[in-house]
């Protein structure tokens, strides 16, 4: 356990993020027959004095989502560390993630990046580790990419950051990326048009994310639909790679048997949310 006393944690707009999505991760780990194994989720929601089911009600469903989208990320930096097992992994906007538990081989570098008020949460909530580091600032600004070692292959994650960002700071940011490590990666995640033009008209709520009370995501400016995924390798020539990635298979109906098979129709397939690999040349 993290520690049996409450820490408030008071956070708005896009910070405020970082709770839905680790509640819902903890809600799935929290099962006897969880697809992600989180314990230390778990134990930062018992920690936090926050009102989680007030605010999110309490919907399966998503939490499984949440929790299969946080292994398929898990299973990127899995595979870029049998590669590189003293490579450096970026985490973008990364709030209350407990990744680098879950992938951590005893060797990688791992340098956090988030807004300082977010930061400043992590670092009161989670244990400080000899090979993680934090750099509070924004992540479309650049200013981290001075603090990473490219000497053992560097891999980028942001989940859950970009569809926040607006389209022409996603740009840069990408093209950023592919100048500044050659021969590295990314791996993001986004949501549908449709899925941001609601959130910007404000007419996704909690019907649509569970049983809550009022709560309702920011805006998401920045959307990609899959069959746009190709328009990222116009972003920048060093790019070599654009890989779409699919759930790995879930439990139950919905993710075990519905999801796999509606990814085969196209219609479906055009508008649903996406994870993205995208690769960098030698430079």
């Amino acid at each position: 356990m993290l520690g049996a006393a409450k820490t408030p944690v008071a956070l708005t707009g896009v910070p405020e993020t970082l709770l839905w999505t680790l509640y819902h991760r903890a809600l799935e780990a929290g099962r006897a027959d969880p697809v992600l194994t989180d314990p230390m989720a778990v134990d930062l929601v018992e920690s936090i004095d926050y009102p989680f089911e007030r605010q999110f009600g309490a919907n399966a469903g998503l939490a499984q989502g949440q929790a299969l989208r946080a292994r398929r990320f898990d299973t990127e930096v899995h595979r870029f560390l049998a590669e590189h097992p003293d490579g450096t992994v970026v985490a973008l906007g990364e709030g209350l993630e407990t990744q680098f538990w879950r992938v951590d081989n005893g060797r990688v570098r791992w340098l956090s990046v988030d807004l300082p008020e977010t930061v400043e949460v992590r670092q009161r909530l989670l244990p400080a580790e000899p090979r993680l580091r934090t750099y509070a600032g924004a992540a479309q600004d650049g200013g981290w990419m001075d603090e990473v070692d490219q000497g053992r292959g560097v891999l980028i994650t942001a989940q859950g950051l970009l569809m926040y960002l607006r389209p022409g700071q996603v740009r840069r940011l990408i093209a950023g990326c592919a100048q500044r490590f050659p021969g590295g990666a990314l791996v993001f995640d986004a949501v549908p048009r449709w899925f941001s033009a609601q959130t910007i008209k404000g007419q996704l709520g909690t019907g649509q994310l569970g049983k809550g009370h009022g709560y309702r995501p920011p805006a998401m400016p920045w959307s990609l639909d899959p069959g746009q995924q190709r328009q990222i390798r116009e972003v920048h020539p060093n790019i070599v790679e654009v890989r779409d990635l699919l759930l790995p298979p879930g439990r139950g109906l919905l993710y075990g048997v519905l999801v796999p098979r509606l990814n085969l129709i196209p219609i479906v397939r055009a508008h649903r949310p996406s994870i993205v690999l995208v690769r960098f040349g030698p430079g």
